[in-house]
């Protein structure tokens, strides 16, 4: 098999060709995606980099990198250092919550710290146009690898052999926009390959009909992709495929949508079933080392030669320090550049029993005091030495040693067996069929005993409650994207019932509006298609 960084680099390489066949999307305009030279895949290797080109799409920002310019990024309107797939989804789902904040001033930052975005803010913007970025290619690729158009270029056997799992895997890519797409802003339009290009707006869908799109589309590529943990690494496997469709389902009460618990299960019991194992170094999920973790099951691949930007995990590291302390830190001798930005909100160390290396959970053993004048309380939001410093992406291997770089070789862990864990778990105890609340206390128990490296984090049956799992899932998976999505499916993330610092704009928290679990349709895109309806509130 070839490891994905090989697989990119051999497809990046020709993206020149095959980028010229997609439009830059300009954030004043729809975006547009449009096949224009027949002659892109007269070498049958095309559809191999196109592929690739899908992948990256996660992994930079554009042709050129890190920062490139408007004529080689993807998307415009933003500097590119901020336009990063990852990086935006992950300050979405991060920033607003109990778990991050961050100390920028640049324009359209502190809304998200505090949930006060309105509907021009550029990163939501932004984000808006990254997922039909990326569903536009997933279309192109698959309108361009149909039946009829493979059989008029005679191509190969061979060749349509890898086709047919080359598609899977780009319905799976559509699948995990379209996700983020309703997740983030609700009723939006839906775009197919069938769909006739260049001439009217696209209407707007709702969330109700894309979430069966995507639940459709899954179980319908999920033959195709090989099978679970048989993928290559950074690629899209049955695996990667149903933990996708179980997060999917697991968010339908959320929707407003009737509960899928059931579903959820029944999708996620092939992902439980396969060979993944938990990592025996919790740290090593987040090293530069973790592509040779068999407990991640879809990551986004970051390569320090070859997928360079300012997004992704290479924001995460850079961010999360500054000052003297920043190459000690990381390891990184006059490498890293502390970007003095991330910190810990106070109420996501409340949720250990100790703060830093002293507390028996390896889960918080990443955090730091950069200075004296370092404090855990967050008086004001501008201030980096107001919270803790979180190194939980360390540009490093695992076991320590080897050299760093000022990009990361940290692969983005989307999916990994833990969070496969803890779903089960919830689903156990909201009742799901085919779990049982033993075998939802034995996956919960794994992670523990882990993190205190005996069994004296172990919890009983009686402590395993659905408030149980949400703060577990925080101390297990904290700055991993998943933050926002689960307490909006535990009803916690707006609202007056959990408070946190700088919820509202208020030093310790205050209640927020009930609309703001959904972002707002990006104002620009109001106006460039009048199908479109705002959301409530905005």
């Amino acid at each position: 098999m070839i490891p994905m960084q090989t697989f990119l680099r051999r497809a990046l390489l020709p993206l020149a060709c095959v980028s010229a066949a997609i439009a830059c999307t300009d954030l004043t305009v729809p975006p547009k995606s449009a096949i224009s030279s027949a002659t892109i895949f007269n070498d049958e290797s095309s559809y191999r980099a196109y592929m690739a080109r899908l992948y990256a799409g996660l992994a930079v920002t554009g042709q050129q990198g890190p920062a490139g310019n408007d004529n080689t990024a993807d998307i415009r309107g933003i500097d590119e250092g901020f336009s990063h797939y990852l990086r935006l989804l992950w300050q979405m789902n991060e920033l607003p919550t109990d778990e991050a904040a961050i100390a920028w001033d640049d324009a359209g930052v502190q809304p998200l710290n505090t949930q006060l975005w309105p509907s021009n803010n550029p990163f939501l913007t932004a984000m808006y146009y990254r997922i039909y970025f990326q569903v536009g290619l997933a279309n192109d690729f698959l309108r361009e690898t149909d039946d009829a158009r493979l059989a008029e270029r005679n191509v190969s056997a061979a060749t349509r052999a890898q086709i047919r799992s080359f598609r899977a895997e780009a319905r799976f890519l559509r699948a995990l926009s379209y996700w983020h797409g309703i997740d983030l802003f609700g009723d939006i339009p839906l775009v197919r390959e069938t769909d006739a290009l260049g001439t009217t707006p696209p209407p707007q869908s709702t969330r109700q009909a894309i979430f069966d799109y995507i639940v459709a589309e899954l179980n319908a590529a999920v033959a195709d992709l090989p099978a679970v943990n048989a993928g290559e690494v950074g690629r899209a496997d049955q695996g990667a495929a149903r933990m996708l469709l179980a997060k999917v389902l697991m968010q339908a009460q959320a929707y407003g949508l009737q509960p899928r618990w059931n579903e959820a299960a029944a999708a996620l019991a092939p992902v439980l079933a396969g060979s993944y194992t938990l990592e025996t170094n919790y740290r090593r999920n987040f090293s530069g080392d973790n592509d040779q973790s068999n407990e991640l099951i879809f990551q986004v691949v970051q390569d320090a030669e070859r997928t360079q930007s300012f997004g992704g995990t290479t924001f995460l590291m850079n961010a999360s320090v500054g000052g003297f302390r920043a190459d000690s830190l990381q390891g990184v001798q006059g490498q890293l550049e502390g970007w003095w930005g991330l910190r810990l909100k106070p109420q996501m160390i409340a949720l250990f029993p100790a703060i830093g290396p002293s507390s028996p959970d390896v889960r918080s053993s990443f955090w730091f005091a950069r200075e004296p004048d370092q404090t855990t309380a967050m008086s004001q939001l501008t201030n980096f030495s107001n919270g803790t410093i979180n190194l939980k992406y360390r540009n490093r291997p695992s076991a320590g040693g080897g050299q760093a770089t000022r990009f990361s070789n940290i692969d983005y862990p989307m999916f990994r067996l833990a969070d496969a864990y803890l779903m089960y778990a919830e689903l156990a105890l909201r009742g799901a069929t085919g779990t049982t609340r033993a075998q939802a206390l034995t996956y919960v128990n794994a992670l523990r005993q882990r993190a205190y490296g005996n069994m004296n984090g172990n919890i009983t049956d009686a402590q395993l409650t659905l408030p149980f799992i949400l703060d577990e899932r925080a101390r297990e998976l904290h700055w991993e994207g998943h933050r926002r999505v689960d307490l909006i499916r535990f009803g916690q993330f707006t609202g007056g019932d959990r408070l946190w610092a700088w919820k509202g704009n208020v030093v310790g928290g205050r209640a927020t509006e009930t609309f703001r679990n959904l972002y707002p349709k990006p104002a620009s895109e109001l106006v460039a298609n009048p199908n479109l309806t705002q959301n409530t509130g905005y």
